[in-house]
């Protein structure tokens, strides 16, 4: 008896995987629900500081119908908290230098000019999400002094600035406090409940733990739907904190394509490791130029050249979500100022009528939605592979076929097979186009072209 109890314990023992059944059903790693107005979104960065002549809400509250008009859809405004003046960098300092939280920079306005600035944006169909700087603040943030644990210390006990930065005006916060947590998470929720913000852009987010995120995002879900961007790029922040990460990736690939003049190889890596390793549901931010992440210290119009519409172009019509900086539908020809005033000069950009068009494009055609909304890019091989990627996106009868010629070299390109095959119109000229086998196509270099299927 003994020794079939002892067998009989040891089996159980030694198969526990045979008391469940394993589940085999594809589960998508992102948990978090896109509110229903990301799903074909274009973002907008405002620097309210350079966005006028004046810097203030109140002006750039006139500019927001020209906006609306243009198509953009979520407005991404830079931090709108007072800034610190211990070890400020420049003049006014940075913007990410926050020295009070729950506050409106006085420099940009009052409380009610701000909230009059978002009401507008609502009234016109517009959401704003807000710079969240979570991972440090001003040296002279009341903090310090209500709660210098909240902070990160050197050996000698001295708060420090994020370790391996040169982030000099700013102090690190330390997130094993409970406190500040609860803290930050509170002062995420008072912008969304006092002036119905819709979300935020949270700056370095990969340097705050992810548990803290995941909370944050539970908490202002039980107030309203919002948008997440992280300025990070990291699959597990989608799972149940962001809505999108920054594809840097991608705009490395194109930058490097573009000085090297090699062609598509770059680019064809990255979308290629964006479909094998990233959830489909994800979101990722592509992007030209924005506030800090333009190589060289130069505008992207100089960093590109020739290339520059192209890439525009890409960015709305490959995956990921658009990024608009402010100042580009003008032509902007210089890397703005950081810490001193350095208005935009706005002026009849040529680039206004390619973004219009670009967005009204993504709008309307659902293979061109963002992440779980969107289709997946589907290559299609030509007798320039090296240089050209084409792809559609899309099932027959709602497909777009792109073809970009990305080196500096002109082409005539053929199809060798039948993936793209159907009817279709230039989505930038209007002219019908036909792709039934054997047809040839003459790019120059850096020339590309967005067709959109007749039905």
């Amino acid at each position: 008896m003994r020794l079939a109890i002892a067998l009989l314990a040891g089996a159980l023992i030694a198969t526990p995987a045979l008391a469940r059944e394993p589940d085999y059903t594809p589960r998508d790693v992102v948990e978090i629900e896109n509110a229903a107005w990301t799903r074909d979104a274009v973002l907008y960065q405002m620097n309210t500081r350079q966005f006028t002549p004046e810097g203030t809400f109140k002006a750039a509250q006139k500019q927001l119908p020209r906006l609306a008009t243009m198509g953009v859809d979520i407005i991404w405004l830079m931090p709108v908290h007072p800034i610190g003046e211990v070890n400020r960098k420049g003049t006014l300092g940075s913007p990410y230098a926050v020295r009070d939280y729950r506050a409106v920079n006085p420099e940009l306005g009052t409380e009610a000019e701000f909230r009059a600035f978002v009401d507008e944006a609502h009234r016109l169909g517009l959401k704003l999400i807000l710079d969240w700087v979570a991972n440090h603040s001003a040296y002279d943030n009341p903090l310090t002094i209500s709660h210098p644990e909240w902070y990160t210390r050197t050996p000698e006990g001295a708060m420090m600035s994020p370790a391996g930065t040169d982030w000099t005006d700013v102090a690190d916060f330390d997130y094993s406090q409970p406190g500040l947590r609860q803290y930050m998470t509170e002062s995420l929720a008072f912008w969304v409940r006092e002036y119905g913000i819709d979300g935020f852009r949270c700056d370095v987010a990969g340097f705050v733990p992810t548990d803290f995120w995941e909370t944050a995002r539970a908490e202002l879900e039980s107030i309203k739907p919002v948008f997440m961007l992280a300025e990070w790029e990291q699959r597990d922040l989608h799972t149940r904190a962001f809505d999108a990460t920054y594809a840097w990736k991608w705009k490395e690939a194109l930058q490097k394509l573009v000085a090297s003049g090699e062609g598509a190889g770059p680019i064809r890596g990255y979308y290629n490791d964006q479909s094998e390793t990233w959830p489909t549901s994800a979101m990722r931010m592509v992007y030209t130029e924005n506030h800090d992440q333009n190589s060289w210290d130069r505008p992207a119009a100089e960093i590109y050249g020739p290339a520059y519409e192209a890439a525009i172009a890409l960015s709305f019509v490959g995956t990921g979500l658009p990024l608009i900086y402010n100042g580009q539908e003008a032509d902007n020809d210089r890397k703005l100022e950081f810490f001193e005033r350095d208005p935009i000069v706005w002026k009849d950009g040529r680039l206004t009528g390619l973004f219009e068009t670009l967005i009204a494009l993504k709008t309307r055609t659902p293979a061109l939605h963002n992440g779980r909304f969107g289709a997946a890019m589907v290559e299609v091989p030509s007798s320039q592979s090296a240089d050209v990627y084409a792809f559609t996106r899309g099932d027959k009868g709602g497909r777009v076929f792109a073809v970009f010629n990305l080196s500096p070299r002109p082409h005539t390109i053929t199809f060798s097979q039948a993936r793209h095959h159907g009817s279709y119109t230039d989505a930038l000229t209007g002219a019908p186009a036909l792709f039934a086998g054997g047809e040839t196509l003459d790019l120059p270099a850096w020339g590309y072209r967005i067709y959109t299927e007749t039905k």
